[in-house]
C-alpha cells in the first residue's frame, strides 16, 4: 500500500512546533532512533538516547529545545517530543475506515438504532432498544445486549461483550475479549451458603477511553460503575462493581481493583498492583507495579510497597526474619526501657 507522504512545513502547519533544516523533506512513517530508514520521522525523548542521533538514518527528527542543536538533520523541535512522537504516528498510521452498512449475518433486535454511518460486521448482535453512533465500528462477533447506548467514532474490536443498559461515550476504544457491564461479585452468606445479590447499577464510561483486551468492568450492584472521560485501561484488568475511576488515569495491565472504590483524576497505576474494595485513592497518585493498597490515599504523590528482589538464599533469610519482626520489635523496646533505667541509676 502506497503510503502519503508529510513534508516537515506540513506536519508543523497541522501539529505545530517548528521545523528546522529542510522543511521539505517528505515523511512516509515513524520508527526510533536506531530503526528508521529513509523517509522516516525518529524522536528524541530522552537524553540517554542522544548519542544515536549521529547514527540515525531517519531523514529527519523530533527534539525538545534543548536538543535543537544536537543535530544537522531537518529536524521538528517542540516542546515534548514523545506527545509529538504520538500525535504524528496518528497522522501517518490513521484507523482502517470501514464501510457504513450492516453485515447480512448481524442480528439486530427491533426497536435498536445504528446511525446510517455506523459499520456492524459480521455476527454482530444488537438488543432490542439500543443506540449505536455515528461513525463507529463495531466489528465480527461483538455482543451488544438491550437498551445500551454508544456514542460516536466507538470502536469496538472482535469478540468484544457489552451487557445491557450501558453507556459507552464518544470515541471509546475497546480491544477484543473486553467484557463491559457483567455482574460484580456481589454475594450475601445465609447459614453456610451464598446468596447472588441481583446487579442493577449500570456502567457509564465517558468519552475517549480505551479499554484493553481482555479487560473486565462490573456492573454497580445499585449504584453505577463509572469510567470518565480520557481513561486509559490496559490489558487484564479487574473492576469491580461500584468503582469510579476519574478522568484521564491510566492503569497498566492486570491491575485488581475491588469494589466501590473511587479513583482520583490524573492517577498513574502501575502493572500488577491491587487496589483493595472502599477506598478513596486521591488526584494525582502514582502506584508503582505490584504495590498493594490497603487503605485510602488522601495525598497526592507517589506510593510503592515492593519487596525488592535479591539472591534466592538472601531472600529466604530475609522472609524468615519478617516473620519475627513483631517479636524483635518488643524485644527493642525492652532493651530501651533497661538503657533508660541504667541512665537513670548513673545520674
Amino acid at each position: 500500500m502506497e503510503r502519503t507522504a508529510y513534508r516537515l512545513a506540513d506536519i508543523v502547519a497541522r501539529l505545530g512546533g517548528r521545523a528546522q533544516g529542510d522543511a521539505g523533506t517528505e515523511i512516509t512513517q515513524i520508527g526510533t532512533l536506531d530503526s528508521a530508514q529513509a523517509g522516516h520521522l525518529a524522536f528524541l525523548a530522552s537524553g540517554k538516547y542522544r548519542a544515536q542521533l549521529a547514527s540515525t538514518r531517519a531523514s529527519a527528527v523530533i527534539l525538545g529545545e534543548a536538543d535543537a542543536g544536537a543535530t544537522d538533520l531537518p529536524r521538528i523541535v517542540c516542546d515534548n517530543p514523545y506527545a509529538y512522537f504520538a500525535k504524528v504516528s496518528a497522522l501517518l498510521n490513521p484507523p482502517e475506515l470501514a464501510a457504513p452498512g450492516i453485515h447480512p449475518s448481524a442480528v439486530v433486535a427491533e426497536g435498536a438504532y445504528i446511525h446510517p454511518t455506523a459499520h456492524i460486521g459480521p455476527h454482530v448482535m444488537v438488543g432490542a432498544g439500543t443506540r449505536i453512533g455515528a461513525r463507529c465500528t463495531i466489528m465480527a462477533g461483538c455482543a451488544i445486549g438491550a437498551d445500551t447506548r454508544i456514542g460516536e467514532e466507538a470502536r469496538l474490536y472482535p469478540r468484544v461483550v457489552v451487557y445491557h443498559n450501558c453507556v459507552l461515550g464518544n470515541r471509546l476504544i475497546a480491544h477484543s475479549g473486553a467484557v463491559i457491564g457483567a455482574d460484580g461479585f456481589g454475594m450475601a452468606e445465609e447459614e453456610g451458603h451464598w446468596l447472588k445479590i441481583p446487579q442493577i447499577g449500570r456502567v457509564v464510561i465517558g468519552d475517549d477511553v480505551e479499554i484493553g483486551a481482555n479487560t473486565t468492568i462490573d456492573r454497580g450492584a445499585l449504584d453505577d460503575t463509572v469510567i470518565e472521560d480520557g481513561v486509559k485501561l490496559d490489558n487484564q484488568i479487574q473492576v469491580a462493581h461500584n468503582v469510579r475511576i476519574g478522568a484521564h488515569t491510566a492503569i497498566a495491565g492486570c491491575v485488581g481493583i475491588a469494589g466501590s472504590t473511587a479513583i482520583g483524576h490524573h492517577c498513574r497505576i502501575g502493572g500488577s498492583a491491587g487496589i483493595l474494595g472502599h477506598l478513596k485513592i486521591a488526584d494525582h497518585v502514582e502506584i508503582s507495579s505490584f504495590t498493594l493498597i490497603g487503605k485510602s490515599i488522601r495525598e497526592p504523590g507517589s506510593y510503592t510497597g515492593i519487596f525488592p528482589f535479591s539472591p534466592s538464599e538472601d531472600w529466604r533469610k530475609n522472609a524468615a526474619h519478617l516473620r519475627h519482626l513483631a517479636e524483635l520489635a518488643d524485644k527493642i523496646k525492652t532493651l530501651q526501657h533497661e538503657i533508660e533505667i541504667l541512665k537513670r541509676k548513673d545520674r
